[in-house]
């Protein structure tokens, strides 16, 4: 399953690439992002026992200033959920809130309309399990790496459309429980596929 969606994911943005809709320099401009999309998390493990997860929601926004016209900084800000189980009995749910930092290349020249970047940059994981028969467990807070890559597709001067692909790299964060101390390693790292649109003030 996580295989297809990825796949779909890889697909789509592809096919936004070769669209044939002149690109905007955003250098001086402030925008805001909005984003909906879904998460491929790694399994954890749990009491030593492997921890398998789903396919999650993911959605957020947060902002984009360009400082030339092929450098940008942004700061996005989402929270994701999903479900795990362990051998085939339901765990709980996960849920990840990525404070993101970071900064694009962005490529204005390739085709009308059309902006492809990549970037880089650091992430804040906020991290936290709820038990599927209530109750919840400490997850520790980790800080990760970023590389993405996407396309803005620029309806107007101050509207694009946009699509991101992310990696999320970071090391393990423990699952504690209060008496017990360590239970187990929340794998924080993911890849996601996000679809949104950002408006842009000036």
């Amino acid at each position: 399953m996580k295989k297809f969606v990825v796949f779909i994911c890889m697909t789509t943005v592809l096919a936004l690439a070769a669209g044939t809709a002149m690109a905007e320099s955003i250098k001086g401009r402030v925008g805001v992002t909005g984003r909906i999309g879904f998460l491929v998390p790694a399994d954890s493990d749990y009491a030593a026992y492997n921890v398998s997860t789903d396919v999650g929601f993911n959605g957020g926004g947060g902002f984009i200033y360009g400082i030339t016209d092929n450098i940008a900084a942004e700061l996005d800000i989402t929270h994701t959920e999903f479900g795990s189980d362990v051998g085939g009995v339901k765990l709980g749910d996960f849920n990840t809130t990525n404070i993101s930092l970071g900064a694009q290349y962005r490529f204005n020249d390739v085709m009308p309309h059309l902006t492809p970047y990549v970037g880089a940059g650091l992430d804040i994981l906020i991290n936290g399990l709820d038990y599927e028969g209530g109750g919840t467990a400490d997850v520790d807070t980790v800080v990760g790496v970023h590389i993405s890559g996407g396309v803005d597709y620029f309806v107007m001067k101050q509207l694009a459309l946009t699509a991101e692909m992310k990696g999320v790299l970071a090391p393990n964060a423990d699952i504690k429980e209060p008496g017990f101390g360590k239970v187990g390693n929340f794998d924080p790292m993911s890849f996601s596929m996000t679809f949104g649109a950002r408006f842009f003030f000036n």
